[in-house]
């Protein structure tokens, strides 16, 4: 009987697990697992991509692609319009940080204004990302075609593709690169939409007094960590396909 009352105590070593383990609510712990799954599968993506483009002879020149600015410029503006959507994601994660302080402080009034600015930072982000899908898809980019996609001459294949490339034209690396794009780019959108709904939900539970009643915002604090991590994600993104 000993050795079994010895087996149902309570572990209290920082290792053992215990009631709770780390001293980490549980729904935070699982928002983590979650979150370190979902990176396994954005690393993937990231890495396939890698692979596809160093195994190609050459790539696609993203100063060459990305310079539109939809609805001011069609080209000459490299980056600028990708920069500004990565500025305001960013700044949509700096005031879910501001969310969630202002939640462990229990001021509504705060917490309804930086949610209401983080949400407006995501729709703000998805529409930018909407148009820019819009205008390579004009341009003859989407899920397995690019703009030579069609043609069976070898000169018209090559002056559709030339200003896209720097060096040398391949048919396939435009190809790979429209797939990869779309699908990378398509997956984080989810995951910002995803986030923005979820961000809707927490808003509305705000204002209609739950976390007041229930005495804690740590639901704030679980959603800004999903937020927090789209915004990460979105680092690399921009870095693989913007930036090498």
């Amino acid at each position: 009987m000993d050795s079994l009352s010895k087996l149902d105590e309570v572990k209290t070593t920082p290792w053992a697990g215990g009631r709770e383990p780390w001293s980490i609510e549980y729904g935070k712990i699982m928002m983590w697992f979650f979150l370190v799954s979902d990176a396994f599968t954005f690393s993937s993506f990231l890495i396939y991509y890698g692979a596809q483009k160093f195994a190609q002879p050459t790539w696609i020149d993203a100063d060459k692609i990305f310079q539109s600015i939809p609805g001011i410029a069609d080209h000459g503006q490299p980056l600028v319009f990708v920069g500004i959507m990565t500025f305001i994601l960013i700044m949509s994660s700096v005031t879910m940080v501001l969310a969630v302080e202002a939640g462990h402080r229990n001021s509504k009034k705060e917490v309804v204004k930086w949610m209401i600015w983080t949400i407006l930072g995501g729709m703000a982000f998805v529409g930018c990302q909407a148009l820019e899908w819009t205008h390579l898809h004009h341009v003859g980019f989407w899920f397995g075609q690019n703009p030579a996609t069609g043609l069976t001459d070898p000169a018209a294949i090559s002056a559709a593709l030339q200003p896209y490339f720097t060096n040398d034209i391949s048919y396939t690396a435009a190809l790979q690169f429209s797939n990869l794009f779309f699908t990378i780019t398509g997956f984080h959108g989810f995951h910002v939409t995803v986030g923005i709904i979820l961000n809707i939900i927490i808003l509305c539970m705000v204002l209609n007094n739950t976390f007041e009643k229930r005495g804690s915002y740590l639901m704030i604090e679980k959603v800004g960590l999903y937020w927090h991590f789209v915004d990460l994600v979105w680092v690399f993104v921009f870095t693989f396909f913007y930036l090498i």
